[in-house]
């Protein structure tokens, strides 16, 4: 049970995650923005409260990633997996590699949302680039993780995770490029949609492997689950590019239908202009604030 629950937190982690970026990307597009998430303006015209200063994303990451490590290391009660290495023993193994492994894939989002704290939070300019960097840096550890972790599994579960290797890398690969090619919404829509996939994919396999419908594991030595297997990830393409098909529709009409009553008359929404530091940018940040009272 408790290694059911180690996959389905990570698992709602990244789908909760995915669909917030679907509605993100999906009203990029509709907006025309330049920018997926436009850059903050100065940290002293955000106000001086902590929580008009504190991002919810990079607190969300950091909250859920400790919920995950503290059971690797102290879950059942009474059980302590903080011990790496068994000097007593003259061979010296490696203990508890799997919780160690988990506690590593957990420690590198955690430190993307405290680079994201830091980033928004403590620097007098948001350094978008650094977020992305961390981010990026987290997903690459994880498919790393992931390639390590097959050793002497069987076949079917060597097959479930470089299956699960494939939408990691892309998301990784997407992330890295956006350091330096910021703002393009097709990486937008493959960044989202890999996201979907991947998470799908981890809470589904959660389902057939730990709690199949039949009751009974499935085969690593048939071919057929095997084959199986395969066609089923395929099927999960096809089934979160649906969801970022459905997701669209939605923010498409909520905001055709319901989001003109909120424009003040002679007021319309602007594209951002590219340049994080442009003059551009930072006259439409005076025009919002003079137009909202603050931003």
């Amino acid at each position: 049970m408790g290694t059911l629950a180690g996959h389905l937190l990570p698992g709602m982690f990244f789908l909760l995650f995915s669909l917030y970026y679907s509605v993100l990307t999906s009203l990029a597009l509709l907006r025309g923005q330049r920018f997926l998430k436009p850059p903050l303006p100065p940290r002293e015209k955000r106000g001086h409260r902590w929580w008009q200063l504190v991002p919810v994303e990079g607190v969300v990451k950091v909250v859920v990633t400790l919920l995950g490590i503290i059971p690797e290391f102290f879950y059942p009660p009474g059980v302590n997996r903080l011990t790496m290495v068994d000097w007593e023993d003259p061979q010296r193994p490696f203990l508890f590699k799997d919780n160690w492994q988990h506690v590593t894939m957990y420690g590198f989002f955690l430190l993307s949302g405290v680079v994201d704290i830091v980033s928004q939070s403590c620097r007098a300019r948001q350094n978008m680039k650094l977020e992305r960097a961390a981010e990026a840096l987290a997903f690459c550890v994880l498919a790393l993780l992931m390639a390590s972790h097959i050793e002497n599994k069987g076949t079917l579960e060597i097959r479930v995770h470089l299956l699960f290797i494939v939408p990691t890398f892309l998301v990784g690969l997407v992330l890295t490029i956006e350091v330096w090619v910021p703002d393009q919404p097709p990486l937008w829509v493959l960044k989202t949609w890999m996201g979907l996939v991947l998470s799908n994919w981890m809470l589904q396999l959660c389902v057939l492997m730990y709690a199949p419908p039949s009751g009974q594991p499935w085969k690593g030595e048939n071919p057929i689950d095997l084959a199986f297997l395969t066609v089923f990830f395929c099927w999960h393409l096809g089934i979160g590019a649906a969801v970022l098909a459905a997701v669209y529709g939605l923010c498409s009409l909520w905001h055709h239908h319901w989001s003109s009553w909120r424009e003040a008359p002679g007021t319309k929404y602007q594209p951002c202009p590219t340049g994080y530091s442009s003059e551009e940018l930072e006259k439409l940040r005076e025009g919002v604030v003079l137009q909202d009272g603050g931003v």
